[in-house]
């Protein structure tokens, strides 16, 4: 049990660094909380609050991977390197589908309750 409350410890402190240190980390978390806040003022059903709430883990653990890789790569090749660069581009792309994705997903569940 030591060990394993150990592990939550560092996974909270690794959630606090992203956000004080990713800009984009906490641009996610505002938008977060305002679409969980427009998420409990209109009306939604469960399955739409759980691919809500999916949706925003999502983007959260590819922005924290995303900062994690490119700690790494540049710890590994502080230099620069077309390989480097590769990885973190493709890194950064993932996250960038992923927010796309929400936003869509986000239109697809509040723009029929806000325009009807």
């Amino acid at each position: 049990m030591r060990r394993f409350i150990r592990a939550l410890v560092h996974a909270i402190q690794g959630i606090g660094l992203g956000l004080r240190q990713e800009r984009h980390l906490r641009f996610h978390a505002i938008a977060a909380a305002g679409v969980v806040g427009l998420a409990v003022w209109l009306p939604l059903q469960l399955w739409e609050w759980i691919v809500l709430l999916l949706c925003i883990g999502m983007v959260f653990a590819a922005e924290l991977i995303n900062g994690a890789l490119e700690r790494v790569a540049d710890v590994a090749h502080p230099a620069t390197h077309p390989l480097i660069k590769a990885a973190k581009d493709m890194s950064a792309g993932a996250v960038l589908v992923l927010a796309v994705i929400s936003l869509v997903v986000g239109v697809l569940i509040f723009g029929p309750k806000l325009l009807g």
